[in-house]
């Protein structure tokens, strides 16, 4: 028998780390960067690398977790965590910065998925909610870090604190080794047949799809908005960075208020609010001349936003119950792929039209996503 509460907090946790590990390489890129001499593209390679590995890490996690359960893969990853943490600190080399990367993403993506797996397996009602309340410890973890660099700079060096928290990941091991969690799905072999399945199931193919277009947004908005608010000399870089700061806030916020307050509100109802916040928050960011404006589209844009991960893995935790951790698997690869596809198409848009069309990306997005959704939630229902 296993204690839900103990392995909801341990999952918890996880997905801090998992919202850390994001973060950090972006965080400490500058040091890095001066540490190996590197150029804008030898920098760019190694934010390429770390997707790859997450997106590794979410197509593996599902089918072995499925037959070995969660508790081996939990540990296991996050001592790969650690190496990674403790290759970013001291890697002699570019060559071995590279590789930790590697380690640090795939560790980082099954984290991500055996956590979200996990609390859908231990949830009988309610796993979208349940699942949002999981996403308030990522949104803590991404908010966090730089925070802890920026405190602790001027007392350590980066690459100190770096370290410090890749030992952390270790304390994780060893809390996950004594933790009962539920027990494998498919005592023998893998469910091959099952996953195979999948490919023909028309509304889990959707809500991949939908997932897609959730990421890649989350991606473009992540990663373009600083650019898009200091376009023209509209704002000083660090208000821009500010402004972003409170769209993770109003992310973080709906989730969990996604998790407690509207826990009895029925997911399809969520998803509808979701989707009304998302355009109003594009308006308010379109238009915005002033930092006030720009911060409340943000901040709009993240409670939107904030719903899409959660509710649809909701649905397919119950689609799919005794095989959750291979359909995981299945619909975090398809977001995988959007955000690093749409991202690069972004770049494009901005190499050749301009920032300025980041808005446009977005509402092209919402309005895909609004079709996916009103489809996904009419074949269930």
């Amino acid at each position: 028998m296993y204690n839900k509460r103990i392995v909801f907090m341990a999952a918890c946790l996880g997905l801090l780390l998992f919202g850390v590990t994001l973060i950090t390489l972006g965080a400490v890129v500058l040091d890095l960067r001066q540490k190996f001499s590197l150029d804008g593209i030898a920098a760019g390679t190694l934010f390429s690398i770390m997707p790859i590995g997450i997106l590794a890490g979410s197509l593996f996690f599902g089918p072995v977790s499925d037959r070995y359960g969660y508790k081996l893969l939990l540990v296991l990853s996050c001592l790969g965590l650690c190496a990674g943490f403790q290759g970013i600190a001291h890697a002699a080399s570019p060559d071995i910065l590279k590789a930790c990367i590697f380690v640090f993403g795939l560790s980082g993506g099954v984290v991500n998925g055996a956590t979200n797996a996990v609390v859908a397996d231990i949830t009988v009602r309610g796993k979208g909610a349940s699942l949002s309340l999981l996403g308030v410890s990522f949104g803590i973890g991404a908010l966090g870090m730089p925070q802890v660099l920026a405190a602790l700079r001027q007392y350590y060096a980066w690459n100190e604190i770096v370290s410090a928290v890749g030992w952390l990941t270790l304390i994780m091991a060893v809390l996950y080794a004594v933790i009962k969690f539920p027990p494998p799905k498919h005592l023998q072999g893998f469910p091959l047949k099952q996953s195979g399945r999948m490919f023909g199931d028309l509304t889990l193919l959707l809500i991949g799809f939908f997932l897609f277009c959730q990421s890649s947004f989350e991606a473009i908005i992540n990663n373009w908005t600083t650019t898009y608010l200091t376009a023209g000399d509209h704002m000083e870089e660090s208000r821009a960075l500010y402004a972003l700061s409170l769209y993770i806030a109003g992310f973080t916020v709906m989730r969990l208020l996604t998790g407690s307050v509207f826990r009895t509100v029925p997911p399809r109802h969520m998803l509808i609010v979701s989707l009304l916040l998302m355009p109003a928050g594009i308006l308010l960011l379109q238009t915005g001349s002033t930092f006030a404006v720009s911060a409340a589209g943000l901040i709009l844009l993240g409670a939107g936003l904030a719903g899409g991960f959660p509710i649809m893995l909701g649905f397919v935790g119950e689609r799919y119950a005794s095989h959750s951790g291979t359909a995981f698997s299945f619909v975090l690869v398809i977001a995988l792929i959007g955000n690093m596809l749409v991202n690069y198409m972004m770049g494009l848009v901005v190499q050749h039209y301009g920032v300025q069309h980041l808005t446009t990306v977005a509402l092209a997005e919402w309005l895909a996503m609004l079709l996916l959704c009103s489809t996904i939630v009419r074949r269930l229902q």
